[in-house]
This record gives structure tokens, sequence and C-alpha cells, in this order.
């Protein structure tokens, strides 16, 4: 059982989590699952359309896919190429972003609650729930469990009414322009950190370069309604 925090002052009600490119660096392996698919049939995929999917709802990215592979094949099908090939990688290996590992730790300790709001799909989510405790996240939504995904505000929504808590005392963490739209369009103060794509500025987003440089208490400012900027470098395309 989550352990009860002493006292929620200074807390948020609950950290939500985007999975791809914030807890785990497996841009890659969907980066090299979609080259992989594309040359199959023939055809050249560019950094400029791998980067174009990121934080996609999957279906919304097969579609893509199609079209510009150009891969005839169903969208259903594209998504369950390109998830054979991540989860497979993610199995065997998990390439955790820095600090990411360490902040859930600690909210675990502080009695935070913490949901998993990923566009990833169920398959690709248990290769990784496989890898923490199981009661790290109180809550898990995939893409596949959403009628609209990111940048779309229902799969945010959904986390919050299944998590009972109200948006605006939560934090988000994510890193793409896709996911954080989502969920600042759900009513959550966001933290972003960017990491293969850059993300605008806007209302109710905090910046961080790392989540090495993110603790409880700086989440809980952010809940509370303050927008932090911590130095952010430019992200580094994945090659």
């Amino acid at each position: 059982m989550r352990p009860e925090p002493s006292s929620s002052e200074g807390l948020p009600a609950a950290v939500l989590w985007d999975m791809d490119g914030t807890l785990v660096d497996t841009e890659p392996y969907w980066i090299q699952a979609e080259h992989l698919l594309v040359e199959r049939y023939g055809g050249t995929w560019s950094e400029e359309h791998a980067l174009a999917l990121v934080g996609h709802d999957l279906m919304d990215s097969a579609r893509y896919i199609r079209e510009h592979g150009p891969v005839p094949l169903e969208p259903e099908a594209i998504v369950d190429t390109l998830l054979e090939f991540v989860v497979a990688h993610l199995s065997r290996h998990v390439p955790w972003r820095p600090g990411a590992r360490e902040l859930l730790t600690a909210l675990g300790e502080a009695g935070v609650p913490c949901a998993l709001v990923t566009m990833s799909w169920t398959a690709l989510a248990e290769a990784f729930l496989a890898s923490v405790p199981p009661d790290t996240f109180d809550v898990v939504v995939t893409g596949d469990r959403v009628s609209r995904g990111k940048p779309h505000a229902d799969p945010y929504l959904a986390a919050v009414e299944l998590l009972e808590v109200d948006a605006g005392r939560c934090v988000a963490i994510e890193d793409s322009p896709t996911g954080v739209a989502s969920a600042t369009s759900a009513g959550v103060p966001t933290l972003v950190v960017p990491h293969v794509v850059p993300v605008p500025e806007g209302p109710g987003r905090s910046f961080a370069g790392s989540l090495l440089d993110v603790d409880v208490d700086l989440l809980g400012r952010i809940a509370s309604g303050e927008v932090l900027r911590i130095p952010v470098e430019a992200p580094a395309h994945v090659h």
C-alpha cells in the first residue's frame, strides 16, 4: 500500500506522467521501428516525418505512416507492427530518462498518487509497468482506452476522473507539444521536460531541463499555481 502523507500541504493532489520520452527514452525504438516498416515496403522515412509523430495517438501516427510511407497496410496493422518491435526492445531494456525513477520513488514515499497517461497501447504500458513496483501507479490510461488521444484533453480528463482529484491541483509531466496540449487543455498545470522536439511557451507550462532538477516540493509549487522555469537546453534530435 502507498504510505499516507503526514500532511497534504504543499503536495500536488497527484502527478500524471507521460511515458515515452518522459519516463523512458523509447523514442529511438519508435523511430527505428518506423524506418524498418517503411523501408520494408520500398519507402524512405525522414527525420522530419519521425519527429512529426512524437507524442501523437498511435492510430493518428499509423494513418500518417500509411499516407507518407507509403505503407499499404491498415492503420491497426501498422500499430501492431510498431508495437511488437518496441515492446520487444523495452522488455529487454528499460531506458529510463535521467531522474525519472528517483522522482517516482520520492513521490511514492510522500504518498502522492501517480497516474500513467500514455498514448502507447496497453501491451507497451504493461512491458514498462513490469519494471516498477506494482503500486507505483494508482491509475493507468493508455491510447487504446480513450476515444480521442493526445493532443485532445480526454486522456488527462480520464486520469483525473479515475483518481477523483481536482485537475488544477495536479501536475502533468510531459516532453512533447502534443502531450502538453492535452494536459493543459484538461486544466492540469504541466511541467515540460523537452526531449527530442522543442515545446513552445504557453499558459500553465513550467519548464525544466531535466527531472534531475525536480523534486516533490517543486511539483507542489507548480500544483499551487506557480509557473517555474529551470534552465532548459535545446532538445537533441534522435537519429
